[in-house]
């Protein structure tokens, strides 16, 4: 049986740039939001654009700019949240109170309807999606990923010659590191993926470049 086509697009929201992804199957043309970080009208503009039917959220982690949008998303199309790790609720509960601080107004604090550990699965029609739990940005992070359309939703564990930052409460350096080494590399160097902010890249090109995770200079460090 055929891999039914899968087909994304990528809208940055809120004044952070956080690239929010419309993924969706072109066949049934059902989709996801990941990470719908605020800017609801405009997101959903995007899913009306393309005739898609919004039927699942899913998070990658708790923090405002790629939660921001859920509950209210969930409300409009019925959608449940799916993600992130419930390490990350204590992050949900405080989105009201960080948007504040980033001058983010329409974010509202959020309780998914599942959450997601290391080898859950994910569905989108007869799409089927990995997870892997990767701490250190934050605690409960999860990257989701498909295998057979080589492609990564990684949030802020990893960026074109960049990682996630890890001087935010619950932060960790070493974990996050361990994170990309032992569960994103496994998934192949021709694994392309959607980071939370900038542009889209490949595992096997950070490998070779990465000035914090590349593999020479990680076994430079060992």
């Amino acid at each position: 049986m055929s891999q039914p086509k899968m087909e994304i697009r990528i809208i940055p929201v809120t004044p952070l740039q956080q690239n929010t992804s419309l993924i969706w199957n072109t066949e049934t043309k059902e989709g996801v939001f990941v990470d719908p970080g605020g800017e609801t009208a405009r997101l959903m503009a995007a899913a009306e654009q393309f005739g898609v039917k919004i039927v699942k959220i899913w998070l990658t982690h708790g923090h405002l700019d790629h939660a921001g949008a859920a509950a209210e998303i969930r409300e409009l199309t019925g959608a449940p949240i799916e993600g992130p790790h419930k390490d990350d609720q204590w992050l949900l509960d405080e989105i009201e109170a960080q948007g504040a601080k980033y001058g983010i107004t329409d974010g509202r604090n959020v309780t998914p309807d599942r959450y997601l550990e290391e080898g859950d699965t994910l569905t989108l029609g007869d799409m089927t999606f990995g997870v892997t739990h990767c701490p250190g940005h934050t605690p409960g992070h999860v990257v989701i990923y498909n295998l057979e359309g080589k492609l990564a939703f990684v949030g802020d564990v990893l960026f074109r010659g960049s990682i996630g930052r890890t001087d935010f409460p619950k932060g960790n350096h070493q974990q996050l590191l361990d994170a990309i080494v032992r569960n994103l590399w496994p998934l192949g160097n021709d694994m392309r993926f959607v980071p939370g902010h900038g542009p889209m890249s490949t595992f096997g090109q950070e490998r070779q470049d990465n000035p914090f995770v590349a593999d020479g200079v990680l076994q430079a460090g060992a």
